[in-house]
């Protein structure tokens, strides 16, 4: 998955990849006659699936901004109506303590923000639609 993340006014895109943690292993049995044993890994939750499309149809990708991860909308930065270039900041999120700028992946006009300041957002759901 990559994300765009601007810190100090900078943007950097980073790629992120999930990583199973390795089994603890809960001791040697020193001096208690225990043998070692491996403890089961902990069930990782699967990836979060796109929220499916609506019953009208399929959704044109070219004119939707997907949240590319799961958090809380803390600042709206578009409008509806405003035309945007592609880079620029529509919105901030907050997700596990850390601000992403979702930002526009093309030139267009905003249509409609079905996200309210506040409001939880999961990975995958449409944050903007455009003309």
């Amino acid at each position: 998955m990559k994300l765009n993340i601007t810190i100090d006014g900078k943007n950097y895109e980073v790629e992120v990849e999930a990583v199973e943690p390795e089994a603890p292993n809960p001791g040697r049995g020193i001096g208690l006659g225990l043998a070692p044993t491996r403890m089961p890994a902990a069930p990782v939750a699967a990836p979060a699936a796109p929220p499916a499309a609506p019953a009208g149809g399929n959704v044109n990708e070219d004119k939707v901004c997907r949240s590319p991860v799961s958090g809380i909308v803390i600042k709206l930065t578009a409008q509806v109506g405003q035309s945007i270039q592609a880079g620029d900041v529509l919105m901030e999120l907050e997700a596990m303590k850390m601000e992403t700028n979702i930002t526009a992946p093309g030139p267009g006009k905003v249509a409609a923000i079905p996200v309210n300041v506040g409001d939880s957002v999961q990975a995958g759901q449409v944050l903007v639609e455009f003309e």
